[in-house]
């Protein structure tokens, strides 16, 4: 997990929208290819859901990430 995994995650849960890469990345000061890349990351471990072709939503697994009943270390989530 790196630190823009948590912010997208905590963007995502706290706004409670579904949100494109580029639409986070403005809001996390990050660019939208760079959180492209880590929202793929973050929808391969389970913490993100694709809404449709270009928007995410946070998952069940994410909220419980968010809320420390999962350990980043077990996610193996790719830098």
């Amino acid at each position: 997990m790196t630190q823009a995994d948590e912010r997208v995650l905590e963007f995502l849960h706290e706004k409670e929208i579904i949100a494109s890469p580029s639409v986070i990345g403005a809001n996390i000061d990050y660019t939208g290819e760079y959180i492209s890349r880590r929202c793929r990351k973050l929808a391969d471990a389970g913490l993100v859901q694709r809404a449709d072709a270009t928007n995410y939503r946070i998952t069940e697994k994410g909220e419980r990430y968010l809320k420390g009943e999962l350990d980043a270390e077990d996610l193996q989530i790719a830098d």
